[in-house]
């Protein structure tokens, strides 16, 4: 989808931007004496995207410094008189990207489809894609020859007339890696609310949606809205409207009175706020697949789960929203760090760790030696856990199957040609990395939500998804607290339920535990397994039998259908699915930008 366009041709660059997404506030033009500035997203805060592009201009304005990137959720282009500048937030969310040849950039968008060929694609991407689902946004490959991705946090410097000058990794604002003591006063719950309450403010606009579920995350988004609003703090005084998909039979249906009870408490903080409850008892995973994967930018692994957000965000648009927030990337985030217990290893600190796995083994009802194995042990050798989980469960297609050993699917010579190895072990070092605890915060930034599906749709529905729980600040504030505020046995995400303990509800403060999303997907792989195998048997793109062996991936979803697997294995087979149908996809190219791309002059 392409909202923002720059072509280098000649000495100056030209700029083009969706006229539609411009009206929508979704794509934000400053221009001054210094240059001109493109936001798509926003900068600082939602319900102020002028100032914030206005100041993001000026803030990159004098050549050579190296400010820190703002709060926010966007991808930008600063053209001054001298230079352009590339530039997305850390969070990612919102694609950018250039084609380059010879050290010279020819054009920058926001789709890679638009900017590359399909019949000029990169094997070796294919294989990153394969090792998991986290591997696009913090690559810099896209499946096309010669289009690269700018990173999270990155900044690329071109001359006005394309020539590629230098890439660096900024960083929004300082940072606490390390825990530090509890010395302004305040506890921890203090700490969360105070980010969170500043993460939400930032993201109000005119007409809110929240997603409600009657989880502890979700309603404390949707708590902390309602209060901002009803206060009419960070300048917001938009409507709510509280957005939940409903099961009215099978398990779901139990997750109905905490929903119920989780509406009643947020129009108890605002008595305007709108619940729109969404039926959706007739929505199944892989519904509408096609669509799904094949529409999209890039191969999109979490497409068999667009259909109920889909769903639900249409219902957004239709009430005129222009917001929509989540409680998505909460789990990793604020509850209790389970890599600590890598730290205390590291560090020789093993009597603690041994205390501090059993009590965590008690909470969860699993024993020590799990514990240990799954967050000691694999993260110091990932690739040979997988291999000998692999060797445990041989017989079938998904036994074992974890996030980085190849799929048998996978053809090996394939594998060997394209650097698949490679690429675990590149995959496997963002997962765990040299210090597992750091960087499982990333990890939660790519796992968050169907961005893929919000960033598709935008134009239509005239918003992007935003997640509170991801900001930058929340993300810090979580990181500097010492693991002994975190972790309470038996109480998950202790921090947050202090932090809104005078907010949520009693039901919900005291949950421990939801009813999982499996039966959608049970009932889609049942539903449409038949057509998912004859469509990867009728596959028609050359690449997709000179990469997977069909038929062992048709076996693999005949086991998915039985039951065989755990969900590791299950994205495995269901991303290389949506690989299938995106490669095919490309056979069908109808090149096009959506809407009336607006030419943007360059200066004042």
């Amino acid at each position: 989808m392409e909202a923002l366009r720059v072509e280098f041709d000649g000495n100056a660059p030209e700029l083009l931007t969706a006229g539609g997404m411009v009206r929508q506030g979704l794509v934000t033009t400053v221009s001054s004496p210094a240059g001109t500035a493109v936001v798509v997203g926003w900068v600082g805060s939602v319900h102020d995207r002028l100032a914030g592009t206005r100041a993001l201009l000026t803030a990159f304005a004098r050549p050579g410094t190296q400010p820190p990137l703002p709060t926010g959720d966007f991808a930008a282009v600063l053209v001054y008189q001298d230079r352009v500048l590339l530039m997305r937030d850390e969070q990612a969310r919102i694609p950018l990207f250039f084609r380059e040849s010879d050290g010279r950039v020819s054009a920058v968008s926001t789709s890679a489809r638009s900017l590359g060929s399909a019949t000029e694609l990169e094997p070796g991407y294919f294989c990153r894609y394969l090792t998991g689902n986290m591997a696009q946004p913090h690559t810099e490959p896209t499946p096309f020859a010669g289009v690269h991705r700018i990173l999270g946090g990155e900044v690329v410097e071109l001359s006005v007339s394309g020539r590629m000058r230098g890439r660096r990794l900024s960083r929004t604002g300082p940072t606490e890696d390390s825990p530090a003591p509890l010395a302004d006063g305040s506890g921890p719950g203090q700490r969360l609310r105070r980010a969170l309450d500043h993460a939400v403010g930032r993201r109000l606009g005119r007409t809110i949606a929240c997603h409600v579920s009657g989880g502890t995350d979700s309603t404390s988004v949707a708590l902390l809205t309602a209060r901002l609003l009803a206060a009419g703090q960070e300048g917001s005084t938009g409507d709510l409207i509280l957005l939940a998909g409903r099961y009215g039979g099978g398990e779901l249906a139990a997750e109905r009175p905490y929903l119920e009870e989780a509406v009643e408490a947020v129009r108890t903080q605002a008595p305007g706020a709108r619940p729109v409850i969404v039926d959706a008892d007739d929505v199944a995973d892989f519904d509408d697949f096609l669509h799904h994967a094949g529409d999209s930018d890039e191969p999109h692994a979490h497409a068999f789960r667009a259909p109920f957000w889909s769903r639900l965000h249409t219902v957004a648009a239709e009430l005129g929203c222009d917001t929509l927030l989540t409680g998505c990337g909460a789990d990793p985030v604020v509850d209790a760090n389970p890599f600590h217990l890598h730290r205390l290893a590291r560090s020789g600190r093993l009597r603690e760790m041994t205390s501090q796995a059993r009590a965590r083994a008690t909470a969860g009802e699993q024993g020590v030696r799990d514990i240990v194995r799954t967050h000691v042990l694999r993260p110091t050798l990932p690739l040979t856990a997988e291999r000998i989980n692999r060797l445990v469960h041989r017989g079938t297609i998904l036994g074992g199957l974890g996030h980085f050993t190849r799929p048998p699917w996978l053809r090996r010579g394939f594998a060997r040609a394209h650097g698949y190895r490679a690429a675990c072990l590149a995959e496997s070092r963002f997962l765990f990395g040299r210090e597992p605890e750091r960087s499982l915060y990333d990890a939660a930034n790519y796992l968050a939500a169907p961005d893929p599906l919000s960033w598709r749709c935008a134009p239509q529905h005239g918003f992007f998804l935003s997640h509170p729980f991801l900001d930058p600040e929340v993300i810090a504030t979580m990181r500097s607290l010492p693991a002994e505020a975190t972790f309470r046995p038996g109480c998950p995400k202790t921090v947050l339920r202090e932090a809104m303990a005078d907010m949520l509800p009693p039901r919900i403060r005291d949950r421990t535990d939801k009813v999982p999303f499996n039966e959608p997907y049970v009932h889609g792989l049942r539903s449409h397994g038949d057509d998912l195998i004859d469509l990867c048997r009728s596959a028609r793109h050359p690449l997709i039998a000179e990469m997977l062996d069909i038929e062992t991936l048709c076996r693999a979803v005949r086991e998915a259908q039985l039951g065989t697997g755990d969900s590791a294995s299950w994205d495995r087979m269901n991303g290389s699915l949506a690989l299938v149908v995106w490669l095919e996809g490309l056979l069908d190219e109808r090149p096009g930008v959506p809407g009336a791309a607006v030419p943007v002059s360059v200066g004042s």
